[in-house]
């Protein structure tokens, strides 16, 4: 009996291990897939843009036609456009983007520069994100149809129709001109300094997400609450504290890692705003300049940056979840 139940208990474990390595492969079949349509979306998108980039290159002046066919050469823009997909491909994967046409550098180079601007700018606002958003959704999910829920709904309310360039102006207004506690512009030089530089222009990007996290996480709550295994356990004499934070909030995580996931491509493209407005020299503004000077090769690698973290970070959280969750996995598993 006990090894019937041993064999079965085995078989049972060999099978959720398959339907788990199956499940990860799934998804990275689909994050192969999804990365491969974007490639293609992103190369092919700038044959449908007006403008010509050897006009850009060879702007201010009446090029000759060997110069024309010089340029046309050197960035292979006489190839054709498979071809020119195929080589753009084949070095993106070595980390070989091309060459910047307005700075006539490499385009890895260029990013490289403004990248570490960016990622301080999104990590700190996703900080203050998952703090906030988060610490709010749980304080008017435990104090559901009280004052303080209600508080705490109309001040995510009134935050969600602060649009970033809004909040930028303001705290600007308030923090730097006027009580000079931080700087107005540039990103400072080493790490205290720019995390000081950051502080203003990363709360202005968090602001519109916070919203966000916050009513999901409450509502995610509020459904976990009502659960038959929260009664239960709150029946039997456990702290609130331990009921809250291992039957209700462990159990109401999936919905906020999911949103979490979506806010990641948010913030980066938010982040052009944000830059903008406080004079960072990051990859959002070199985006708009980048559109604006018809810089293909710079735009092509920003946007598949952007669609990459994209689609890896909601792989990742797929994964997660079931681990997470395990009724998750158990429910695909069902389906």
């Amino acid at each position: 009996m006990a090894a019937a139940q041993a064999a079965a208990g085995s078989g049972a474990h060999g099978r959720f291990t398959g339907a788990g390595l199956r499940r990860v492969a799934g998804k990275l079949g689909g994050l192969a897939l999804t990365l491969f349509l974007a490639s293609l979306l992103v190369f092919f998108s700038r044959f449908l843009v007006p403008g010509d980039p050897v006009s850009f290159l060879l702007r201010g002046r009446k090029p000759s036609a060997e110069a024309v066919a010089q340029v046309t050469a050197q960035y292979g823009l006489d190839l054709p456009p498979w071809q020119q997909y195929l080589d753009w491909v084949v070095g993106a994967l070595h980390g070989d983007f091309g060459r910047s046409l307005q700075f006539r550098q490499d385009v890895a180079t260029v990013i490289g520069d403004r990248l570490p601007v960016t990622l301080m700018l999104v990590v700190m606002a996703g900080i203050g994100i998952a703090v906030v958003g988060v610490g709010a959704g749980i304080v008017a999910a435990l104090n559901r149809g009280k004052a303080l829920d209600r508080v705490t709904l109309i001040g995510l309310t009134v935050l969600s129709a602060i649009p970033s360039f809004v909040g930028s102006i303001v705290l600007i207004s308030v923090f730097a001109v006027q009580l000079g506690w931080f700087p107005t512009f540039g990103s400072g030089d080493g790490f205290g300094d720019m995390v000081y530089h950051l502080v203003l222009p990363s709360i202005a990007l968090a602001i519109v997400f916070v919203v966000l996290v916050g009513k999901v996480t409450r509502s995610s709550m509020v459904e976990q609450l009502g659960r038959e295994h929260v009664e239960v356990a709150t029946s039997r004499g456990l702290k609130r504290g331990t009921v809250i934070r291992r039957h209700v909030f462990r159990n109401a995580l999936g919905p906020i890692l999911t949103v979490s996931g979506v806010l990641v491509a948010g913030l980066i493209v938010a982040s052009t705003i944000v830059e903008a407005a406080f004079g960072l020299s990051g990859i959002g503004s070199l985006l708009v300049q980048s559109v604006d000077r018809l810089d293909f090769p710079v735009v092509q690698a920003i946007v598949m940056f952007v669609v990459t973290a994209f689609v890896v970070v909601n792989a990742v959280v797929d994964v997660l979840e079931p681990v997470i969750d395990p009724r998750s996995a158990a429910g695909a598993g069902a389906r």
